[in-house]
C-alpha cells in the first residue's frame, strides 16, 4: 500500500494493514507530535513508515542513537505537554529501563505511549522476555492488542489514559500481532495539540512548552518519595478503570459441550488461538479477553470465575496472567481449578499456535469426559442416587 494512505484516509475508510502499519495510523489519529525509536524487529516497520510520512503527519520523528535516547526524547516531549510515541523491541526496553522507570515516577503532561514488540520463540532476538513483567516492575499500565484494528484503537485509547493519569502507557505487541494483516477501519485524525501551551515553530511539527516543576520532574530522593506515593495512588484508581474498561470483554459461546462449566481467560495474540479453537471445536466456553491487563482487573476476573468449575489461562510467554488469576481466586477463597502453565496444561515457554492450544485444552477435556463416562457407568450399575464426587465413588467401591 502507499504509506500516504495512513495520513490521508478519512474516518470510516477501511485499509488492509499490517499490525505495525496500524500503529502508525493510531499515532496519527491520536495527534502525536514527537516519535522516536531505535529500530528492532518486530517493531521496525513502524519507524520505516514514519520516516516517510512524519512530515505530512505534522510529526517530528527520529531514529535515535539507542532505545534509552529514544525514551528520553519521548519523555521530554510528553513532559512539555505534547503527545509522544516511542517504540522498540522487547530487549530494547532493557536499554531504556533506567529512563523508563524514572519516567513512571515523574509522570507526563502530554500522553506518552511506549510500544514494545515481544518476540515469542525468538524469531529475531536473543531472548523471549515478557514485557508484562516491566509493567508490574514500574507500576505502568499495559495494553495488549490482538489484531491490527485493536493496535490502532488502543493507541488512541492509551493516549487518553496516559493524559488522564499523567503516566506513560505500555502497548505490548508480539511478532505475530505486529506482522499480521487485517482490515482496519480508520477513525478521525486529531490535530497535534499541547496540554501546556504550544510555542510557534518554523518546522512542520508542534513544539511544546515545559512548565518548570521540580517536585514532579527532579527525582532526587526527597521528591521521589512523594512521586512513588502518587504513582501508587494512580494505580489504585486505574484498577477500577480496568474493571470497567471496554477493551476488557467477555466473548460468549452457546450450546457447547462445556458451556457454563469452564471458561478461558486470555490476552494479546494468544487470544486469537483460544477464540479459534473454542469456536471450531464447539466447546462452548466463554472467553474473558483482558486487553488492559495491568492494573489487574480483579473484580472482573472474580465475577468471571466465581461460578466456574475450572478456568484455562491462555497467554504468551510467562505465566503473568495466571499468577494474577490465582491471586484473585486465593484472595476470594474461590474453589476454581486453574489450567495453565504451572500445572503443565500449556507449554511454559515459546509462542503458541492453534494446534498447541487445542492439544492443551484436550489434556483437560479428555480427562473430564473420562470422568463423566466413569460416573455414568457407576450410576448404571449402582443406581442414580449418588451426588458425590469421583473420589468418594472410588472409595465406596
Amino acid at each position: 500500500m502507499a504509506f500516504d494512505q495512513l495520513v490521508t484516509s478519512e474516518k470510516g475508510d477501511k485499509l488492509f494493514l499490517l499490525g505495525n502499519e496500524a500503529a502508525v495510523r493510531g499515532a496519527i489519529e491520536a495527534g502525536v507530535s514527537v516519535a522516536a525509536t531505535y529500530p528492532g524487529t518486530p517493531s521496525s516497520e513502524i519507524g520505516n513508515i514514519l520516516s516517510v510520512v512524519a512530515k505530512k503527519a505534522e510529526m517530528y520523528f527520529e531514529f535515535s542513537a539507542n532505545e534509552k535516547v529514544a525514551m528520553e526524547v519521548a519523555a521530554t516531549a510528553a513532559a512539555s505537554g505534547l503527545r509522544s510515541f516511542t517504540f522498540m523491541k522487547h530487549v530494547g526496553l532493557n536499554v531504556a529501563a533506567d529512563s523508563f522507570m524514572t519516567t513512571a515516577y515523574s509522570g507526563v503532561k502530554g500522553g506518552m505511549i511506549v510500544l514494545v514488540a515481544d518476540d515469542p520463540s525468538l524469531f529475531s532476538s536473543q531472548n523471549e522476555q515478557d514485557t508484562r513483567n516491566y509493567s508490574r516492575l514500574s507500576s505502568v499500565p499495559i495494553l495488549e492488542p490482538s489484531s491490527p484494528q485493536e493496535i490502532k484503537d488502543m493507541m488512541v485509547y492509551g493516549f487518553e489514559l496516559s493524559e488522564q493519569f499523567e503516566i506513560p502507557v505500555i502497548l505490548r505487541t508480539s511478532t505475530r500481532v505486529s506482522h499480521m494483516r487485517g482490515i482496519v477501519e480508520c477513525g478521525e485524525i486529531s490535530k497535534p495539540k499541547s496540554t501546556t501551551k504550544a510555542t510557534e515553530s518554523e518546522e512542520h511539527w508542534l513544539k511544546g512548552y515545559f512548565v518548570k516543576n521540580p517536585k514532579q520532574f527532579v527525582p532526587v530522593p526527597a521528591n521521589s518519595l512523594s512521586m512513588h506515593t502518587r504513582l501508587a495512588e494512580k494505580m489504585e484508581i486505574m484498577e477500577e478503570i480496568a474493571n470497567e474498561s471496554p477493551v476488557n470483554e467477555v466473548y460468549s459461546f452457546e450450546n457447547g459441550s462445556l458451556q457454563g462449566k469452564y471458561g478461558v481467560i486470555s490476552s494479546g495474540g494468544a487470544f486469537n488461538y483460544a477464540y479459534d479453537i473454542v469456536s471450531q471445536e464447539n466447546l462452548g466456553m466463554d472467553i474473558l479477553k483482558i486487553a488492559l491487563s495491568y492494573p489487574t482487573p480483579k473484580d472482573l476476573i472474580h465475577d468471571f470465575c466465581k461460578n466456574l468449575e475450572g478456568v484455562f489461562i491462555v497467554e504468551e510467554v510467562d505465566p503473568v496472567l495466571e499468577r494474577d488469576v490465582l491471586a484473585v481466586l486465593g484472595e476470594n477463597n474461590l474453589d476454581c481449578p486453574v489450567y495453565g502453565k504451572f500445572d503443565g496444561t500449556f507449554p511454559m515457554v515459546h509462542e503458541y499456535n492453534g494446534d498447541i492450544v487445542k492439544e492443551s485444552f484436550n489434556k483437560v477435556i479428555c480427562d473430564l469426559k473420562d470422568d463423566e463416562e466413569f460416573l455414568e457407568e457407576y450410576k448404571s450399575e449402582y443406581g442414580n442416587d449418588f451426588d458425590g464426587d469421583l473420589i468418594e465413588i472410588i472409595e465406596k467401591m
